[in-house]
């Protein structure tokens, strides 16, 4: 199908009902805490103890990983100034390539938003297992982590407004800590405690790409300002700035605070931490009341990913279902939130939690997990074709030529780092992934036939 009948319109989302006093547009704060707070879930908290077998090295990667996603955020923050819709890949993927390729976009980045709240969901469980011993029963850990995907679910259904308010709060309630040991840290750090640069065989190319890949799970929503476009006040000012702003902002958090732990918890004892920023606190202050503390900061942290992820896994099947792409019951939106896609979305989830739970092994659990490695670089290399065929194909009104020469080279630098993601995923997640992927096809062929029927007859 040829682009010039598929093409969104360039107006920003005008569904928000500006008399619905529940419903009410993100301004630069808010959309800048969405982007941090959805990258800085529970990640910050597991990050160091997961890269640390890897050695130093690993540090070489988030150096290579920032970097791409600073130049992923730059790249959505000049398509959102364009296409400044609600929908993000979606909307740049379908507007370039038309209805296909924007419903892989969607469909792809759908499944790795709600994989993602079913693994934030187990974390967190993780952690209030330190302050009370759920494990000790099936049934309680199921229940809660069933409630921490449903706690945000509702804040989601009481409106856009409620979803600002939670994620201001979460944001500011776990950077305040955070900061603090991340800046701490550094007064007590200890080179000694580093370890080996490179401990494990092979070569330190493919250490790097390896970390890489555990790391980008850390480092989902750097498109969330993108994703809801639509609910952001001015959004082709507005989005750019709070894609840069938050992934920078995270990425300072993710730096200090991996090195603070680094440099405070010896190398031997950080392979097998469960909760190493408790550790590096109990190194840092002494006595053991650092666990308690850095739980709830976990807890609170995952809660306000998982509030703004909830939001996003509803936006995308909202404005695919919109262009008659996802089945119509996706575009109910009450109180400024698409009702149905966060219903839908954190039953998929909750669902997902539970087999995790009662198949009695993390292996199938943890294989999903790579799977979002995979599935959230589909829209990615999308968004980043798109970029390219808008600066290639000379379309003047969606292309800056003071700029082309610089969102060139963004572009194909973003295009290629999302290429090495895929990559450094491994072989069984991306088999998995395009299994997960081809599914989709089956749903695209009903709605283009449907959509096809229902067309008028010229």
């Amino acid at each position: 199908m040829s682009t010039a009948t598929t093409t969104p319109q360039s107006g920003p989302d005008t569904d928000t009902a500006p008399a619905d006093r529940h419903a009410r547009r993100f301004g630069l704060p808010i959309a800048t805490a969405l982007v941090m707070g959805n990258i800085i879930g529970g990640g910050i908290f597991l990050l160091p103890a997961s890269v640390a077998p890897y050695g130093t090295v690993s540090l070489v990667a988030f150096g290579v990983l920032t970097l791409g996603a600073i130049a992923l955020a730059l790249v959505f923050g000049r398509l959102a100034h364009r296409l400044p819709r609600t929908g993000g890949p979606y909307v740049y993927a379908r507007a370039a390539f038309g209805d296909f390729a924007g419903f892989l976009a969607a469909w792809s980045y759908w499944i790795t938003a709600w994989v993602s709240n079913a693994a934030l969901a187990v974390a967190a469980v993780g952690y209030l297992d330190v302050l009370v011993p759920v494990h000790e029963s099936k049934p309680a850990t199921i229940a809660a982590a069933l409630l921490f995907q449903w706690l945000p679910a509702l804040a989601n259904l009481a409106g856009t407004r409620y979803v600002g308010a939670v994620q201001i709060v979460a944001t500011v309630l776990k950077f305040v800590p955070l900061i603090l040991v991340a800046v701490g840290g550094l007064f007590f750090f200890d080179s000694a405690n580093l370890g080996p640069f490179h401990p494990g065989e092979g070569s330190a190319l493919g250490a790097v790409s390896a970390s890489a890949a555990i790391l980008l799970f850390s480092y989902l929503g750097v498109e969330s300002a993108a994703v809801s476009a639509g609910e952001v006040r001015d959004p082709r000012r507005n989005v750019g700035r709070a894609t840069v702003l938050g992934t920078l902002g995270a990425a300072a958090v993710y730096l200090l605070g991996t090195l603070a732990v680094f440099g405070t918890v010896a190398h031997d004892k950080l392979v097998t931490s469960t909760a190493p920023f408790s550790d590096a606190v109990n190194a840092m202050f002494g006595g053991a009341w650092g666990g308690a503390a850095v739980a709830c900061m976990a807890m609170v942290s995952m809660l306000g990913a998982l509030n703004g992820w909830t939001l996003l896994s509803a936006q995308t099947p909202y404005a695919a279902a919109r262009d008659g792409l996802f089945p119509k019951v996706f575009t109910v939106k009450r109180r400024g939130v698409p009702t149905a896609g966060v219903l839908v979305t954190v039953v998929l989830a909750s669902l997902l939690t539970v087999y995790n739970y009662t198949a009695g092994t993390r292996g199938v659990f943890e294989i999903l997990v790579l799977v979002t490695t995979f599935t959230a670089t589909v829209p990615y290399l999308l968004s980043t074709a798109a970029q390219i065929y808008f600066l290639l194909s000379g379309q003047s009104e969606k292309v800056s030529r003071a700029r082309l020469a610089r969102d060139g080279v963004l572009a194909l630098a973003a295009f290629g780092f999302s290429l090495w993601l895929v990559a450094g995923a491994g072989y069984a997640a991306v088999y998995q992934g395009v299994l997960f992927l081809f599914a989709g096809v089956l749903v695209y062929a009903w709605m283009a036939a449907r959509k096809q029927r229902t067309a008028p007859q010229g």
